[in-house]
């Protein structure tokens, strides 16, 4: 297997994993939404287990940095600087 169809492989596996991580990203959607609506964030606070709140910020901070690295680079390939005429 040479490089090229090395290089194929990888774009199917990626393909795949943002497939599935879309899928997962949404269920936590899902689940940080039924939360939401159900609970007061006052609520959330006094009664849930700080560790497991410390958990969950953590997470969506990390992810929020991944993402938005992704959209800088999203928006840097579709909105290239001019060139100086």
């Amino acid at each position: 297997m040479g490089p090229a169809a090395k290089k194929q492989v990888d774009i199917a596996r990626l393909t795949a994993d943002l497939s599935a991580a879309k899928v997962e990203l949404l269920s936590a959607q899902c689940a940080a939404d039924r939360i939401r609506l159900q609970y007061s964030v006052q609520d959330i606070v006094a009664f849930g287990e700080s560790q497991a709140l410390k958990h969950i910020i953590a997470s969506a901070e990390a992810l929020y940095a991944f993402c938005s690295q992704i959209e800088a680079q999203i928006k840097r390939v579709e909105n290239p600087a001019k060139p100086s005429q």
